[in-house]
């Protein structure tokens, strides 16, 4: 059993990222993938 969350599957995403509480970590993976004129 692996003690790590898969952040390319829906759970993982949704864990890691859809939480309130890593609000922070969201808008940093997004300003990361999303070119300039439409980041954050």
């Amino acid at each position: 059993m692996s003690r790590y969350i898969n952040s390319y599957t829906d759970f993982g995403f949704k864990k890691l990222y859809g939480e309130e509480a890593n609000k922070d970590l969201l808008i940093d993976f997004l300003n990361a993938v999303l070119p300039p004129e439409n980041r954050h």
